[in-house]
């Protein structure tokens, strides 16, 4: 789906389709923010829309796809040398999300075929990440093909679950498992080095730990205990191999000293972001078995609100800025963005524990994620759809 070297020289067409990241960042910012609230507004409903569903699946499968997709499609020819999607395939590829958002609405009406649309929009960027990554050799980020090939599998899956008998939200259980492993290996990477960069021109007495065989062995860790918590959520090997993986994130977490870089939120909020994996995975272990003793589902959307709510945010604020030609710096308006976000997905975790209704706090809770996403939408959406052209 590249073009020719020439084709993107000369490429005039709309800044929306100059590079990946412009349209599914643009796009996963406007569904998030309509997203919550019409899942709010149904939630309570008695009709034929199942609106849990829909709810768990839209937001990891498509909130997520788009982020995903936009960071996929930006990164790799940075990663290879290869040209990036641009122009008509992009919004074609564009296009094909945007239908994917609309068939789980009609496919009562449409039946399957509505769904394999949806489904088919993973698989192809599983494709396109597999095309490129093995074309340009690039073998250190096949374990990022890979971990897509997971997410797009899970997709299929969520669908097949009736069918092959398979245990009730498994599927949803290994696509957010796949996404915080691939937050803690891409995380891994960035994190550090975007601190290291920033500190070594102000404070580069010490510097943070660069990624070795420890970062390799809480990747392990964590992928075992995922795994097992996808296999088994309820069993008690699962809560301690979580605990142990959260453990080991905290202390990776403290090798990157994100407490130094508070002069500059833009990479604050990496660690802040990644911060609430440790705290996702020991909810999960409090969560399950005999060591339930936190509120239920917390852990879940500590991990989906929490984790991947503010790690994709915080990606995909500091991409527009570096691929738009802007000062790498957080005004006042993204750091609310942060904030927003940030008390959301907190305040959703601990609604249970609030005193007053249930309901209420969910409400709230969803309004100010919700609406963290539209200060993105509002902030970063003109030096999306317009403006500077990406810096290649």
């Amino acid at each position: 789906m590249a073009g020719s070297a020439e084709t993107y020289r000369t490429y005039n067409g709309p800044a929306l389709f100059a590079r990946g990241f412009r349209p599914f960042f643009l796009g996963a910012g406007l569904f998030a923010a309509i997203a919550i609230p019409l899942w709010l507004s149904q939630a309570q409903s008695a009709g034929q829309f199942d609106a849990l569903a829909w709810h768990s699946h839209e937001m990891v499968f498509g909130y997520i796809s788009a982020v995903l997709t936009g960071f996929l499609l930006t990164a790799i020819p940075n990663w290879t040398g290869r040209l990036p999607v641009t122009g008509w395939p992009l919004a074609a590829l564009f296009a094909l999300w945007v239908a994917g958002r609309l068939a789980p609405l009609v496919a009562e009406s449409v039946g399957p075929a509505a769904l394999a649309l949806e489904a088919s929009f993973l698989v192809l960027l599983s494709i396109i990440a597999w095309r490129e990554v093995l074309t340009g050799n690039n073998r250190r980020n096949i374990p990022i093909c890979g971990l897509v090939s997971f997410f797009a599998l899970a997709n299929i899956l969520f669908y097949l679950e009736p069918v092959l008998g398979l245990p009730p939200g498994i599927a949803i259980r290994a696509a957010i498992a796949v996404i915080a492993i691939l937050i803690a290996l891409v995380g891994g990477r960035i994190i550090p080095s975007f601190t290291r960069n920033w500190l070594a021109k102000r404070n580069p007495s010490v510097l943070p730990a660069p990624f070795g065989r420890f970062d390799i062995a809480s990747l392990a860790v964590t992928a075992v205990a995922l795994l097992l918590w996808v296999a088994q959520p309820a069993a008690f090997g699962s809560a301690v191999a979580l605990l142990a993986a959260a453990l080991l994130h905290l202390a990776r977490l403290a090798r990157w000293q994100g407490w130094r870089t508070v002069g500059e939120p833009l990479v604050l909020v990496l660690h802040v972001g990644y911060a609430w994996l440790p705290v996702s995975l020991g909810l999960l272990a409090f969560n399950t078995g005999a060591l339930a003793v936190f509120w239920p589902v917390s852990g879940l959307h500590a991990l989906t609100a929490g984790t991947i709510g503010m790690m994709t945010v915080a990606v995909m604020t500091r991409a527009i800025l570096g691929h738009t030609g802007r000062e790498l710096t957080a005004g006042m308006g993204t750091v609310a963005i942060y904030v927003l976000i940030f008390l959301g997905a907190a305040l959703r975790v601990i609604a249970l524990t609030l005193p007053f209704d249930v309901t209420a706090g969910l409400h709230i809770a969803g309004t100010l994620w919700a609406g963290g996403f539209l200060l993105f939408v509002v902030l970063y959406g003109p030096l999306l759809v317009a403006g500077t052209k990406s810096v290649p």
